[in-house]
């Protein structure tokens, strides 16, 4: 990986920020600073009078502040200039504003039908319990598009058939389900109902996406190479946007991530003290 072209984190957090227009609101989740990192670097460069909401106090704020670990609450709870509670903000807000969202899946099919809750064959006694559905229940089937985002491509991920649909995805006679996921091999739609790489990133290969994809993978006819991040891109996210790594996070596992916690908390503690 060539450092001044990208990293695999960088080239998400700028394909995200491609997605949002000027003018924008755009909902983040509980944990999703991969998610934010990408939000912010839209704001400042070409959507200046995009919004934000969040889970988080589920505040609204049209302001900004450096990804922090430590002090994740601050932006929401110290800039908003709306707070509405949990059940107004999935019963009202959600299904009249459709604020744009990238969710995070533990699994998802080629329909677009995803998985937050649990892995395994029996809810009550699942292998894995995972964080939930949220609000996502709520939105997805009344909203006309949704966008995706895996950090660690996988066939885990990529399944023929999720053990449980938190997420509505593409049906027939229905209008709706994800448009777009990004994950750290590549870009992809949905034609026809149908998930399809249409772009690969420039460490990774088209072989590698289809073997690391639980299901047969179609592929755009203008196949191309997913267009790097600019010098101010990868300016703006790691000096100004997100000089912690925090992003990171979402990329690692194991050892690796733990490693890069601890140096996080340690760098942020005297800050916050």
């Amino acid at each position: 990986m060539n450092a001044r072209q990208g990293t695999p984190d960088e080239f998400m957090a700028v394909c995200i920020a491609r997605q949002v227009q000027d003018g924008d609101l755009w909902t983040q989740g509980l944990n999703t600073p991969l998610v934010m990192a990408g939000l912010i670097l839209a704001k400042l460069t070409h959507a200046p009078n995009m919004r934000f909401a969040s889970a988080i106090g589920q505040g609204l704020t049209q302001d900004w502040a450096p990804l922090s670990l430590t002090k994740s609450e601050a932006m929401w709870l110290d800039k908003s200039v709306l707070h509405v509670g949990f059940a107004q903000a999935v019963s009202d807000v959600l299904p009249s504003l459709q604020p744009k969202e990238f969710f995070r899946p533990a699994q998802v099919d080629a329909a677009g039908n995803f998985n937050n809750v649990f892995i395994g064959r029996d809810y009550a006694h699942p292998r894995l319990r995972l964080p939930g559905a949220g609000g996502i229940p709520d939105v997805t089937p009344h909203y006309d598009r949704s966008w995706l985002y895996v950090p660690r491509h996988a066939r885990a991920v990529f399944r023929e058939n999720v053990d449980f649909i938190s997420g509505l995805g593409h049906r027939r006679g229905r209008v709706g389900g994800p448009c777009y996921l990004i994950s750290d091999l590549g870009q992809f739609d949905w034609h026809e109902g149908r998930m399809r790489l249409v772009s690969v990133h420039p460490h990774a290969d088209q072989e590698t996406i289809e073997r690391k994809t639980g299901f047969e993978l179609i592929t755009a006819p203008d196949l191309s190479e997913t267009t790097p991040p600019t010098t101010e891109d990868l300016h703006l996210l790691r000096d100004v946007i997100d000089p912690l790594n925090i992003r990171k996070l979402e990329t690692l596992a194991g050892g690796a991530r733990k490693d890069l916690l601890r140096q996080i908390i340690q760098t942020e503690q005297p800050l916050s003290d």
